[in-house]
């Protein structure tokens, strides 16, 4: 944890940020965030492939989302994390339900994080996992 790293309530600090137009527009809803564990859920419906199948962008959209607002959350006041590096390896698709992605860091640096975001289905099975790097850095004026 770094000395500028917050101390307000995670999902009160999400809530005042917003999540953004793309994970507003899925479904994106939160369920927890501290610096140790976010966690977030989307709905399966809506956000398919022509066949039925989650889609795999959907795996993406919402590991990003969650270690990108963790990475932020981090940073603290006054800086901005911003992704670097993202990537996804699925091995199961969901069909019904909710996905739920559960975030956790790999590393938190000065200037750079790592988080895995492992993300299952109703079932509890792992349909998906994201990794994704983000640079810390000072927030341009007034962000």
């Amino acid at each position: 944890m770094t000395e500028t790293a917050p101390v307000l309530d995670g999902i009160e600090w999400a809530a005042r940020r917003g999540n953004g137009a793309l994970a507003d527009k899925m479904g994106f809803q939160w369920v927890e965030l501290t610096l140790e564990r976010a966690v977030a859920t989307m709905p399966v419906e809506g956000n398919t492939q022509p066949v039925g199948l989650f889609h795999g962008g959907g795996y993406v959209v919402l590991g990003e989302s969650l270690g990108s607002m963790a990475a932020n959350f981090y940073a603290g006041p006054g800086r901005l994390a911003v992704g670097v590096d993202v990537n996804a390896t699925h091995t199961r698709s969901a069909t019904s339900g909710l996905v739920t992605g559960v975030c956790t860091p790999l590393h938190l640096g000065r200037s750079m994080t790592v988080h895995e975001i492992v993300i299952s289905d109703d079932q509890g099975r792992r349909c998906s996992t994201v990794r994704i790097t983000n640079m810390i850095k000072d927030a341009p004026q007034g962000r």
